[in-house]
C-alpha cells in the first residue's frame, strides 16, 4: 500500500510548545509502549508499519519542518518537501510526483493520502487499507473515509452519503456549519470530511494537466511558488461525479486545540508539575526546568516553554490563535536533523543558545559574514572542524569563531554546548554552507 501523509500547519493554537518551525504534530505528548513519550507524527508513522510493514509512507511536507521530520523518523524517510506553502492540491500533485517520478511507483499504482496528525487506534489502519482495496475495484474515482460524527462539531466539513451502508455514493458536501446546521446534517445521516481518501495516480496527475499544466515533478517543482492556492477538496473532490464515502465508526479526534489535546493524553503532568487535590480536568505540560505548581484549579491547561507561559479555561483555549498572531517573538527551540537547541537570552547585540547533538550527528560546514561565535563544552565528546583544522571538543573546551571562520562541529558521544553569538545583525538568513576541507 503507497500512503501521503500530509504534514502542514505551523499549530499556532497549541502555542507555547508549538510555532512556526514545530508544529503540533510534533510535540511528545503521548506514552509509547516503552514508555517514552512521542509525537503525533512518529505515533502515526509507527502505527501504520506496525500493521503494514510493507507500505510505502512519504510524507507531504513544507521546508520548515524537514530537519523536525528527520529528527523524529529518521534520515531515511520518504520526502515530497514543497518549496513554498501552496495549499493542499499542489502539495498533494507534488507528492504523486514525486511517488512516480522519483520513486518509480507505476502511475497505475493506488495510493491513500490522509493527514498525520489525528489521534487514532489500529482499527484505523486496518480500515485505510479497506480504503485502498475499494479503490482498487475501480467503481469512482475517489473513495473518501467519513467519519461519523459524535457531536456537532463547527470545525469540519461534512459529506452526505446517498444511504447509510458502509460504502455508498456521495449525494453531496456541506462547508463548515454553525452548531445548529451541524445537527441537521447529522439527523441526515452526514459523516465527518477528515480530508482522508484514496486513488489511483494517474487520476490526480490527469488532474493536475488540467488544473496545473503538470509536465513532470522537476518542472512542477521549478514552477511551484507561481502555482495556484487552491485545496484538493475545491479542484478536484467536490467536482468529481464518481465519487464513494466508506464510514468509519471507529476513534478519531482532531487534537488541534490544548482541550481535543489534553482529552488524548494519558498523563495530567508532563515535566515538573505538581497539582493540590482541589485540582480538577487540569493538564501540566512543563518544557521548562522549573517547577510549575498548580492549586485549586478546574478545567485549566498550563503549558510552558522557552517560547511562553499559557495559563487558560481549557474551553477559551480554543479562541488562542489571534493572540498568538500578534506576538512578534523569537523562536525559542526547535528541532534539528542533528538534534535540538533552545534560546537562553536574547540581548541587542548578543544571543546565547543551548545546542544538543545527536551521537553520530554533524553541523553544515558553514560561517558566518556579520556576527563572531563562542563555543563553551559543557557534556559529551566530539570535534570540531576551524577553518579546516581539526580539534578535539571536550568538555569545559572553548572555541572562539570570528566572522567569515569557516566551522562545524561533530558529535561522538550526544555532545552539549553553550553557543553565544555577539554582532550588531544576528539572523538566521547569516549563513554560508561550504565543502568540507581539512588541511
Amino acid at each position: 500500500m503507497n500512503v501521503i501523509l500530509l504534514s502542514g500547519g505551523s499549530g499556532k493554537r497549541l502555542w507555547p510548545l508549538s510555532n512556526d518551525v514545530r508544529s503540533k504534530q510534533f510535540l511528545k505528548l503521548f506514552q509509547g509502549a516503552d514508555g517514552n513519550y512521542e509525537s503525533m507524527i512518529q505515533r502515526m508513522y509507527r502505527q501504520i508499519h506496525k500493521l503494514n510493514p510493507e507500505a510505502t509512507v512519504t510524507i507531504a511536507t513544507s521546508v520548515k519542518q524537514v530537519s523536525s521530520i528527520h529528527s523524529q523518523l529518521g534520515g531515511d524517510v520518504s520526502l515530497s518537501v514543497e518549496p513554498s506553502r501552496r495549499d493542499t492540491f499542489p502539495a498533494i500533485v507534488l507528492a504523486v510526483a514525486y511517488l512516480v517520478d522519483v520513486m518509480g511507483i507505476d502511475p497505475e499504482e493506488y495510493v491513500v493520502v490522509c493527514p498525520v496528525d489525528p489521534y487514532v487506534e489500529e482499527d484505523y489502519f486496518r480500515t485505510l487499507s479497506d480504503l485502498d482495496g475499494q479503490a482498487r475495484k475501480g467503481e469512482a474515482e475517489l473513495v473518501l473515509l467519513g467519519m461519523e460524527p459524535t457531536y456537532p462539531s463547527e470545525k469540519y466539513g461534512y459529506i452526505l452519503p446517498e444511504t447509510d451502508e458502509k460504502i455508498s455514493a456521495v449525494k453531496s458536501f456541506r462547508e463548515k456549519p454553525d452548531v445548529e446546521t451541524a445537527r441537521n446534517y447529522i439527523r441526515q445521516g452526514a459523516l465527518w470530511n477528515g480530508g482522508v481518501f484514496a486513488f489511483q495516480l494517474k487520476y490526480v496527475l490527469g488532474k493536475a494537466a488540467d488544473l496545473l499544466h503538470y509536465k513532470g515533478y522537476q518542472d512542477l517543482l521549478e514552477r511551484y511558488d507561481s502555482l495556484p492556492r487552491i485545496s484538493f477538496d475545491f479542484a478536484v473532490v467536490e467536482k468529481e461525479p464518481r465519487i464513494q464515502v466508506m464510514r468509519f465508526s471507529g476513534l478519531w479526534k482532531d487534537l488541534g486545540t490544548w482541550n481535543t489535546l489534553t482529552e488524548a493524553m494519558n498523563d495530567k503532568v508532563i515535566g515538573k508539575g505538581v497539582m493540590n487535590d482541589n485540582c480538577s480536568n487540569v493538564h501540566i505540560v512543563n518544557e521548562m526546568d522549573v517547577p510549575v505548581l498548580a492549586m485549586g484549579l478546574k478545567d485549566v491547561v498550563i503549558s510552558a516553554s522557552p517560547d511562553g507561559i499559557l495559563v487558560s479555561d481549557k474551553e477559551q483555549s480554543s479562541y488562542i490563535k489571534p493572540f498568538v498572531d500578534e506576538m512578534d517573538q523569537q523562536i525559542m527551540f526547535a528541532e534539528k536533523s542533528w538534534g535540538r537547541f533552545q534560546v537562553i537570552d536574547v540581548e541587542n547585540g548578543s544571543m546565547t543558545i543551548k545546542v544538543t547533538l545527536n551521537a553520530g550527528n554533524s553541523m553544515n560546514y558553514h560561517n558566518h559574514k556579520n556576527r563572531d561565535e563562542v563555543w563553551v563544552a559543557v557534556s559529551g565528546e566530539g570535534h570540531a572542524v576551524l577553518d579546516g583544522v581539526k580539534k578535539k571538543i571536550r568538555p569545559g573546551d572553548v572555541l572562539s569563531m570570528p566572522a567569515g571562520c569557516k566551522h562545524t562541529v561533530f558529535a561522538d558521544t550526544e555532545l552539549k554546548l553553550i553557543e553565544v553569538q555577539i554582532g550588531d545583525e544576528i539572523s538566521v538568513q547569516d549563513k554560508e554552507k561550504h565543502p568540507l576541507c581539512l588541511k
